[in-house]
């Protein structure tokens, strides 16, 4: 897929498909010679149009309907050169494959042409939502100040690449302001929503000081939309979100759960869950309940590394149905910096469901680190100008 702002190419077929039209004439010619004259293989050449109109252009289509009906009248004439039946070359039944081929060539070149069509819409779907996504969900910088940060998206379905979940790093006077969060349904109104959401989140969390006020505030802009949408399904239409807060000046998180999954703390030799079990009801469910939304803080050193992730992950099943395991996957691996962590999990997913996601997922993690690491304001760095993991810092 291209990302140049033009039209995207088309993807390439795969290699034994492209190939298998040759292949399918070496079979016929291979079985040919060893059958009856009565049984002619040759026959079977009239599906050769098809066979090519899997991967390839009409005009090759075109050919190879040519090619098999030149073959056709080679395998014919052989026959008749050969003593094996006179007069076999314009026999009706050869006519009439000619004429069948003929046929089937019209068809494979038609067909060949409706694919190509159909796979230049899905490509130009699947680069319109690309280009949606890369705008809903921007990927969040990778250092923010004293902060790591690494995010990924995987959707449910390969073609769709885009749904409800959503995550932002925002920086501000009040430090560094996380959320992600999931829409409830699927399709376009999901997306929207989940676009509001955003444009309502980047917008707060520069004039808000007090992370309640900011959830507040988001909370009436998602009341508000869903009023305007209208409908018996109003109050149905919520989100469940998590909204965090590293300040710059304190060695603490702040979280604010909406119905969502907890947070993860990450530690050497800790894994733990951010959760005190009171969350707040979901956005644009928060005028049911009164005072709802309250804010947990927890200890927040250089070091801890914070995790962020939607019910996509901790719901994704194996074959057996079991859940995935994302406690007991975190503890065993240990820590590892947000790239390498979040590139594990998007792996550790795929081959836990065999590849068979039922839910789009997301994750947000934000490492802060240690004291003296390089680029910090006031710190320098070891000799091996190694970072907090053993490699490198950025």
């Amino acid at each position: 897929m291209r990302h140049d702002g033009q039209n995207p190419a088309l993807p390439a077929p795969p290699a034994w498909m492209r190939w298998l039209p040759v292949l399918y004439v070496v079979g016929v010619l291979l079985i040919e010679p060893v059958t009856p004259v009565d049984w002619p293989i040759s026959f079977a050449l009239i599906a050769l149009p098809l066979v090519t109109a899997f991967a390839h252009s009409p005009l090759v289509v075109a050919g190879a309907t040519a090619f098999a009906i030149g073959l056709e009248l080679l395998l014919a004439g052989t026959a008749c050169c050969a003593g094996r039946t006179v007069g076999l070359l314009w026999d009706r039944h050869y006519v009439a494959a000619y004429a069948c081929t003929a046929l089937v060539g019209a068809l494979g070149t038609i067909l060949a042409a409706h694919r190509i069509r159909r796979e230049r819409t899905l490509a130009d779907v699947r680069f319109v939502a690309e280009i949606a996504q890369r705008v809903l969900l921007r990927p969040v910088p990778h250092r923010i100040g004293n902060l790591l940060l690494e995010s990924f998206y995987l959707s449910a379905a390969a073609e769709a690449r885009i749904g409800g979940d959503l995550f932002e790093a925002v920086p501000t006077a009040y430090g560094v302001r996380l959320l992600i969060g999931d829409v409830r349904g699927k399709g376009l109104l999901a997306v929207e929503t989940a676009a509001a959401m955003l444009g309502a989140f980047r917008e707060a969390a520069h004039d808000e000081p007090d992370l309640r006020a900011l959830v507040e505030r988001v909370d009436i802009s998602m009341t508000r939309r869903a009023d305007q949408l209208g409908g018996s399904e109003t109050g149905e239409r919520f989100v469940t979100a998590v909204f965090a807060e590293i300040p710059d000046d304190e060695r603490v998180v702040r979280v604010l759960n909406c119905g969502h999954p907890p947070p993860l703390l990450i530690r050497p030799g800790e894994v733990s869950e951010l959760d005190r079990g009171r969350p707040g009801p979901p956005l644009n469910l928060g005028m049911l309940v009164g005072d709802p939304y309250r804010v947990d803080a927890y200890p927040f050193g250089p070091g801890d590394q914070l995790l962020l992730y939607t019910d996509g992950v901790t719901e994704t099943r194996d074959p057996d149905g079991s859940f995935y395991p994302l406690l007991q996957r975190l503890r065993s691996w240990g820590p590892m910096p947000p790239p390498e962590l979040l590139e594990r999990l998007h792996q550790d997913l795929l081959a836990y469901s065999h590849d068979k996601l039922q839910d789009d997922t997301a994750a947000l993690t934000a490492f802060l680190l240690p004291e003296g690491a390089a680029g910090t304001p006031g710190g320098g760095h070891d000799e091996s100008g190694a970072g907090p993991f053993g490699d490198p810092l950025p």
